[in-house]
């Protein structure tokens, strides 16, 4: 489905922001946007849990949000969270919480996705694309790191160090001295270190800011004269007197310094002082484009049929040697009987049926690992890698289908009272060990329907008479049914 305005959601470690734009051809306009300084890092306790308090910032801000995005399709609005929510252990009871204040679902994305997306933003808003970017983007809770050219990242990669966390370790209560600075700076450096030999070895030929850090020092550089334009190595120096001379952000004497970037001002510039220093850099320019634009920009890919998750199932299958034609059989016949099922994935680009023609072209490939519990590989591959364009909570659904479509179904784990996971199941299942001689011999029609706790599934006697193997596993399959309290019934259609 085609919109007219579309919504981004970024909960970030330190703010929560909403982009509203609208699509006009190929090109984004934001309309409008509003941001709140939650700090949601700053309530993660010592064993990495979000205290009540944040957990609160955070609902009240996403209700406030609520309210621009009424009206709006489900489908026309995507929500991200990254790092305080990919650490955080009580993730999953906030986020209950904070679907239900937003009115969308959220989806906690990578680190790697996080800067895929990051770059996107800043791809399109750069004069000239063609140039190799490197792109800094300093969170609250991580960092991102992409070199990128022409719209495409060349390296992705995403460091556990942000504003507010490295202002929490190095500087408690806002006190900033000549040696905690120092501290910070080499904590930095060394995670730095991890990655800045090959960043190096790629090279780049203009370095790029981006998001609430990068901001907050270059107007701070500019306004108040550091350097004319841009951040630069002198102006960082400049800042860093200024911070320590005053001992505490808040008592800085100078032009454009936001009351809500202070309590996060000296982690970030600390580790803005450490990636000039490892990386070599004199000069940083500054991106508006950020992780909510890219966001927007990701979902028009999406409308326009360049969905980059299926170029990532396609790079998979290819990776993995995936018997196409085995794959291609098994997504044919499952997506049959869902659209058996559920008429309304008929439509185009249904998520239910999309997320099932993926489950059944990617089921087979853990048998690169080992072709016995080769679906156990296959679930813990799809649930771990790097997968460009899917969320974590995409990855998951992947892997509990693919985990769930051979063995024991007492073993599948679907999302508590998620019927239409249970539907997908079934289709997969059936289509699996219907395709199980892995020939070109045409199926029988099927016909398939709900009963009151299951499914119901039709095939012709006269096959099944002269298919014995596959009509004693469609018996055995209706064990494992009932076995989950569920119901399958065959049904000899003449």
């Amino acid at each position: 489905m085609a919109y007219e305005l579309i919504a981004a959601v970024d909960l970030g470690s330190n703010s929560f922001r909403l982009q509203v734009g609208r699509i006009v051809g190929n090109q984004i306009y934001p309309l409008d946007g509003l941001k709140e300084a939650v700090r949601l890092a700053a309530g993660l306790t010592p064993d990495k849990k979000l205290d009540a308090a944040a957990q609160q910032r955070g609902v009240q801000a996403l209700s406030r949000f609520a309210e621009r995005l009424r009206g709006f399709d489900r489908g026309a609005v995507r929500a991200v969270a990254t790092n305080t929510l990919r650490v955080a252990k009580n993730a999953e009871a906030f986020l209950e919480k904070a679907e239900a204040a937003l009115g969308f679902p959220i989806e906690v994305i990578a680190g790697r996705e996080e800067a895929r997306l990051i770059y996107l933003g800043v791809a399109h808003t750069l004069a000239n694309p063609a140039t190799r970017q490197l792109v800094v983007d300093i969170g609250g809770g991580s960092t991102e790191f992409i070199i990128g050219q022409n719209i495409e990242p060349i390296r992705l990669e995403s460091l556990y160090m942000g504003c507010v966390s490295f202002t929490l370790r190095y500087f408690p209560e806002g006190r900033v001295d000549k040696r905690s600075f120092k501290e910070a700076e080499l904590g930095a450096r060394r995670e730095l270190q991890t990655i800045v030999q090959a960043y190096r070895e790629t090279g780049w030929d203009e370095a790029v800011g981006s998001s609430g850090t990068a901001k907050a020092i270059v107007d701070l550089i500019e306004l108040n004269g550091f350097a004319d334009q841009g951040i630069t190595r002198e102006g960082l120096d400049s800042l860093r007197s200024e911070l320590l001379h005053a001992g505490h952000a808040s008592r800085m004497k100078l032009e454009g310094l936001r009351a809500d970037r202070i309590p996060v001002l000296p982690g970030g510039l600390a580790i803005m002082s450490a990636i000039f220093k490892e990386f070599g850099l004199e000069r940083m320019t500054f991106s508006e484009g950020a992780l909510r634009l890219g966001v927007l920009y990701d979902q028009l890919g999406r409308y326009h049929h360049d969905d980059l998750r299926e170029a990532t199932v396609n790079r998979f299958m290819q990776r993995y040697e995936v018997d196409r034609k085995q794959a291609a059989r098994v997504a044919q016949t499952a997506l049959g009987l869902l659209r058996q099922l559920v008429p309304a994935t008929r439509e185009a680009d249904h998520p239910d049926a999309q997320f099932l023609v993926w489950a059944a072209r990617l089921h087979e490939i853990g048998i690169s690992v080992a072709h016995s519990s080769y679906h156990k590989h296959s679930a813990y591959i799809l649930a771990n890698a790097d997968m460009p364009g899917f969320s974590r909570r995409d990855q998951a659904r992947l892997s509990r289908l693919v985990l769930a479509h051979r063995g024991k179904l007492e073993r599948a784990q679907p999302l508590q009272g998620e019927a239409s996971e249970w539907t997908l199941i079934f289709c997969l299942r059936t289509a699996a060990l219907l395709h199980r001689p892995r020939d070109d011999k045409p199926l029988p029609p099927l016909t398939t329907g709900f009963t009151r706790s299951g499914f119901r599934l039709g095939v012709a006697r006269a096959w099944l008479d002269a298919s014995p193997l596959t009509s004693a596993v469609l018996g055995e399959e209706a064990q494992q049914w009932a076995g989950v309290s569920g119901e399958l019934r065959i049904q000899h259609d003449s």
